[in-house]
């Protein structure tokens, strides 16, 4: 016989929490305990703010089941490291999502980026020459990365070399917190475009116009195409070949390395040779390999900086 609150009893009950959660009241109040928060970090200033927040990050990170699944997937993509080994590159994911979660709030501190005087910057920039490239020729431009280091500061970078991107961002259900988030994040970057309904064809009409996206392109997509990444097969997303396909422009990967000293180096990949089926056109399958290829590599090299808390191989 079945025990406990039958499921008909649930659902009231997660559907007021769920109208609760979005009541304009309960809105407020919580963008209000953000925005103070936000106060606090900014107060303490970037580096203070950092080893507090990475400090945190990494004793919670004991407690919660996406370490265990960060694990089993460090296990499969490295078998040959050692269980302490793969338990230190752990640490480090938890390290790095704390400091970026931190230096969000200083992203305009961080990043001293002056196209003038490149060599006084604390914030080294590679591929400088593709920066300048895609600014200039009046053509649209795909730039893919990955959630490495602090992702944000990529496009920080392109806008400081007059290169602002079009983003897609996934907006907090909040609907406060998401504007001050737009707001904030356009100042430093450029337009954003909220996945979800709608946003494909923002998108379209970008590069239409000749204009950048860039895009996250490492998580999981249920509909995308099954591509190898570290010898698993994963659903990844295809919106960088389809678009390739669609508009025929360049694509670039670009990514963050954190640096001692709380410095960045970011990369600007040259355009990828992208696969080409019998008509000519950009393979979508095969684009996409190309691109999470590209990705694997960046991962490789510094595992200890890519979320691997994610369910990527699911």
């Amino acid at each position: 016989m079945a025990t406990g609150i039958p499921s008909g009893r649930k659902r009231p009950f997660k559907n007021f929490v769920r109208s609760l959660s979005r009541s304009r009241a309960t809105q407020v109040t919580v963008a209000a305990a953000v925005r103070g928060l936000i106060g606090l970090i900014r107060a303490l200033g970037p580096e203070r703010a950092g080893r507090v927040s990475e400090a945190v990050t990494v004793f919670v990170g004991r407690f919660v089941p996406e370490s265990k699944l960060a694990l089993r997937n460090l296990a499969a993509a490295f078998p040959e490291k050692t269980e302490a080994e793969r338990e230190a590159i752990l640490e480090g994911v938890w390290r790095n999502l704390g400091r970026t979660v931190a230096e969000y709030v200083h992203l305009d501190q961080l990043v001293d980026i002056d196209p003038e005087h490149l060599d006084r910057c604390r914030t080294e920039v590679v591929g400088l020459e593709y920066f300048l490239s895609l600014r200039d020729d009046g053509k649209p431009g795909i730039v893919f990365s990955a959630h490495l280091a602090n992702w944000e500061i990529l496009a920080v970078v392109a806008a400081r070399f007059g290169l602002p991107v079009v983003a897609l961002f996934r907006a907090p259900t909040n609907n406060v917190i998401a504007q001050d988030l737009i707001r904030r994040r356009e100042e430093l970057m450029g337009k954003l475009i909220a996945s979800g309904r709608g946003a494909t064809f923002e998108v379209a009409a970008a590069l239409d116009r000749g204009e950048h996206l860039g895009i996250l392109t490492d998580q999981h997509h249920g509909s995308g195409p099954r591509v190898p990444f570290f010898g698993r097969m994963v659903a990844a997303n295809p919106l960088v070949a389809r678009l390739a396909r669609q508009y025929d422009c360049p694509v670039h990967g670009a990514r963050t390395i954190r640096l001692p000293d709380g410095r960045f180096r970011v990369e600007l990949t040259p355009p990828l040779d992208m696969p080409r089926d019998a008509e000519g056109l950009v393979d979508v399958t095969a684009g996409t390999a190309a691109v999470m290829a590209v990705v694997e590599g960046w991962v490789r090299e510094h595992p200890e900086q890519w979320l691997w808390l994610h369910n990527r191989w699911r």
